[in-house]
């Protein structure tokens, strides 16, 4: 990339979000940071990323479960840096329960947050990507995109339809220097992962080491976390010029688990 680009990441105050935004800013690109959390919360992050590697990074609190929150993220983000270069749809939440037992409001909820917030998103960054003739769209979507598990109807319906949006938009913006993917993680070690451990262990009576081979790692061949750091090497690959014909792809990074 020979300017800097701007990349903005939905739910990047933790987790997978956050790894891929630190894999960006090392890459040198400024940084747009997303989530809910009060921004005096994410000010040591946000600027520990913006000293660390001698970018610009921002923090926009948003809930972008509403268009109205996806519209003030974008318009704001727009303001700072005046374009998106590289859009990352990562912001996600989870429940399980069976489909007969599954809150109708848990439902609307993961709908609207892994899968209409990426429809809104995109819908905003397009235009801007295709005047300029690039742009890197990159949608973290799941195994769950993939395959499907019992217990979690809305979660997989919301990843299998970023699948299908991916390849949608892929189609559309294919002549215009713009390339659009998700990646399909399996199992990410991340706090959030790292601290259900204990409880899982409590309450089924076994290790901590059985919870992670046996309960969270059962489905990953490998029997190993995906770390975030191996999902920002693959968005930071996506975004180069080698990765230019890889579009509309769901690339899984599941130690195995979709190969079963």
């Amino acid at each position: 990339m020979s300017e800097v680009k701007t990349a903005i990441v939905t739910g990047s105050s933790s987790g997978i979000g956050l790894g891929i935004a630190e894999g960006f800013a090392a890459k040198g690109m400024n940084i747009v940071m997303n989530g809910i959390e009060p921004s005096e919360q994410i000010e040591p992050l946000r600027k520990n990323l913006q000293d660390t590697h001698g970018v610009d990074a921002i923090y926009i609190e948003a809930n972008i479960m509403k268009p109205d929150g996806v519209r003030l993220l974008m318009s704001t983000a727009e303001d700072a840096f005046g374009r998106i270069d590289v859009l990352v749809n990562n912001a996600g939440i989870q429940y399980v329960a069976p489909v007969e037992e599954f809150p109708e409001d848990k439902w609307e909820a993961i709908i609207a947050l892994n899968l209409s917030a990426a429809f809104h998103t995109t819908r905003a960054v397009v235009p801007g990507m295709k005047a300029r003739g690039w742009g890197r769209i990159i949608n973290i979507a799941s195994a769950h995109g993939l395959v499907a598990s019992p217990f979690k109807s809305a979660y997989v319906s919301a990843k299998h339809g970023l699948v299908g949006l991916t390849k949608t938009v892929a189609l559309e913006v294919a002549e215009h220097g713009i390339t659009v993917n998700a990646i399909c993680p399996g199992y990410v070690w991340t706090p959030l992962v790292e601290k259900q451990i204990p409880d899982t262990a409590a309450a089924r009576g076994i290790t901590e080491e059985e919870v992670k081979r046996d309960v969270l790692l059962a489905a990953q061949p490998t029997k190993e976390f995906v770390s975030v750091e191996h999902m920002a090497a693959l968005a930071n690959f996506l975004c180069s010029s080698e990765a230019s014909s890889i579009t509309g792809a769901s690339l899984p990074v599941d130690g195995g688990w979709v190969a079963q």
